[in-house]
């Protein structure tokens, strides 16, 4: 077998959440962290931008402006840099991920600002119970390897009342939306992202991990089970993302 079919296999195991998923994603996020932000900026026609600034705004900081948030799955932190250079912001941002390549990419966003980014796997977070003022995953809860111990862990680390905010691309809802999205999703972006990085199968496990991901309504209700309340979700850009958020009970 060749080491691209091999490769290929790897992926479509990874995207179905299979055994091998927490390997596979922790290698091919620090394989791609060089070229991760100009890709997510890119292949979203830099939508990407203000979908952050919309989950950033859902996560309600304000009630709790000297807080600690979890910024989980930090990727090059992103998110945590821009929470905490939010004015009036006068907390601290712990930026969570396991691929330490793509925490390196990001360190420059955190000059200046309290930002602490952390080795660390979302289902084994190193924070006590109930330190979190909130916490945001940005595009990261589909790579986790058990989708519905990832969301007991963060409400686990939430303080009483807290909130937690999940930004993940979605599947358009209408039909023709859906079309036309799928036809770029799963041809033209593998494409694009192929050729800017030079992985293989980076950017061909993205659109399989979002077609395995639950819907809206599904991930909502998984929410609810982890233990979440006042769960609720509204959907971004012709549906192609979805910013979901519930907080720990009272």
């Amino acid at each position: 077998m060749s080491l691209v079919m091999t490769e290929r296999g790897e992926a479509l195991d990874a995207a179905t959440g299979g055994a091998s998923k927490r390997a596979y994603v922790r290698r091919i996020f620090s394989e791609i962290a060089p070229s991760y932000d100009l890709l997510n900026h890119l292949l979203s026609a830099n939508l990407d931008r203000g979908w952050r600034r919309a989950a950033i705004d859902a996560l309600q900081w304000t009630r709790r402006p000297e807080g600690t948030y979890l910024d989980v799955c930090a990727g090059t932190m992103d998110v945590g840099a821009e929470l905490a250079s939010r004015p009036g912001f006068r907390g601290t941002v712990v930026c969570a991920d396991f691929a330490e390549p793509m925490l390196r990419g990001g360190l420059a966003k955190a000059n200046g600002h309290q930002v602490s980014p952390v080795v660390a796997d979302a289902l084994r977070l190193p924070v006590r119970e109930g330190a979190g003022a909130g916490a945001l995953v940005a595009f990261g809860v589909r790579n986790f390897e058990d989708i519905d111990a990832g969301l007991r862990e963060l409400a686990r680390v939430l303080a009483p009342g807290a909130r937690l905010v999940i930004l993940e691309c979605a599947e358009p809802p209408r039909a023709l939306v859906r079309a036309l999205y799928n036809l770029y999703f799963r041809h033209v972006l593998p494409f694009i992202g192929r050729v800017v990085s030079g992985h293989r199968t980076a950017y061909s496990y993205l659109p399989r991990s979002v077609a395995n991901f639950p819907d809206a309504d599904a991930l909502a209700a998984r929410m609810s089970a982890a233990g979440l309340v006042n769960v609720g979700y509204r959907r971004l850009t012709f549906g192609t993302a979805a910013i979901h958020w519930g907080e720990r009970a009272a």
